[in-house]
């Protein structure tokens, strides 16, 4: 019997319930009554508010040592190789194995959906991509695909020389990709990772732009695996919870973070790769500082027709772009979208024990809401 993703995880689920906290008890930044940021939010708060934009997971959750997945974002339904995306990656700190990168910054295209797992299984990955593009009847005549794969770290919790992910999980969680909300916290390839020292994961939120500043959406989705000192809204959440990370911090901010940014704005690979950049503020917003064993990568793509590349026989393509003197409210809204992701991935995560008895606490919501509560940003 073939297992989808949402098998594997409900039948992990159901037999090691004492290793998750209670799943009522986890709520979003904007459920506990928290803003982040002034541009308003997409309907569904999530990279999916970007048309096209799809998002699978495959949760592994097996016995006392596997706690690992995949996380699959398809930027749209159609062919990706015949009709690529612009696409950009920016380098916050390049402590990491992602796949693909060299052709993406030559050419400025995207012709893969993008996986996230962890960083052993990047190659099964690479080959599942690849499994998938030469499966399309209209690639017949490929004989290059340029995977495009990210990964952290999730070796404390998960048996990650065990290298559980395998080429169907990810070729699952492409089949299930779907555009309504996305389940957060430690599922998919966010299942093992931690966060400011908390159990961290997949994160995600949008930005709907004003009508005069071109009503464009961006979409943010993250895997946050990276250290730090907590900040929420500029509140020092993490050396308040923890009196003695000043004298711990050396040891505790490795890690890394993908950062996954989708936009329906109308932008070639150069403004891509600038609002990319954006992103990575964000990230800093929260109080990351890409520390030298860490890898903070972006990974922007817009899906507007018009910027589209199209393979033709002509010798050149006429595309429609967003002018720079009109980029700064997308700035804005990535650097917004990416610091509620990251907060969305902690505020939604589980606690979870993992291999050699290993546990990570999740971020106490209701000490953090006390905190906010003292500072004046809730009730």
């Amino acid at each position: 019997m073939k297992l989808t993703p949402s098998f594997v995880f409900l039948f992990s689920f159901t037999f090691f319930l004492p290793l998750f906290s209670s799943f009522a008890q986890r709520i979003s930044v904007r459920e506990m009554g928290l803003e982040i940021g002034v541009v308003p939010t997409g309907p569904k708060n999530a990279i999916t508010d970007v048309d096209g934009v799809k998002v699978g997971h495959t949760t592994l959750v097996k016995g006392d040592n596997i706690r690992t997945g995949v996380t699959a974002i398809l930027p749209h339904s159609e062919n990706l190789y015949q009709k690529k995306l612009p696409a950009a990656i920016y380098v916050g700190n390049g402590f990491g194995k992602l796949a693909g990168y060299t052709q993406v910054e030559e050419l400025g295209t995207l012709e893969t959906p993008i996986i996230l797992t962890n960083t052993l299984n990047v190659s099964t990955a690479v080959q599942a991509l690849i499994t998938h593009t030469l499966q399309i009847p209209e690639n017949a005549g490929v004989r290059s695909v340029n995977a495009v794969v990210g990964e952290t770290n999730d070796g404390y919790l998960n048996d990650i020389r065990g290298r559980h992910v395998t080429e169907q999980d990810v070729l699952n969680a492409i089949e299930i990709a779907h555009q309504d909300s996305i389940t957060q916290g430690n599922v998919g390839a966010g299942t093992g990772t931690i966060c400011f020292g908390y159990k961290g994961g997949i994160g995600t939120s949008s930005r709907k732009l004003p009508e005069k500043f071109g009503g464009y959406t961006v979409g943010v989705l993250v895997q946050t695996n990276f250290g730090g000192d907590l900040l929420i809204k500029g509140v020092p959440v993490g050396v308040t919870l923890n009196p003695y990370w000043k004298e711990q911090f050396q040891q505790k901010s490795d890690g890394s973070c993908m950062i996954v940014v989708a936009t329906d704005a109308p932008l070639e690979a150069r403004n891509l790769k600038r609002l990319a950049k954006r992103a990575i503020f964000g990230l800093a917003r929260t109080g990351g500082i890409a520390s030298n064993g860490s890898g903070d990568y972006v990974i922007a793509f817009s899906t507007a027709r018009s910027s589209r590349i199209i393979s033709s026989d002509s010798l050149t393509q006429t595309v429609q772009v967003v002018q720079n003197e009109d980029m700064t409210p997308l700035f804005w809204a990535v650097i917004e979208a990416t610091e509620e992701a990251i907060l969305n991935s902690m505020f939604l995560a589980e606690t979870t024990q993992g291999q050699n008895g290993h546990a990570i606490e999740a971020l106490p919501l209701d000490k953090v809401k006390q905190l906010m509560q003292k500072h004046g940003y809730l009730p």
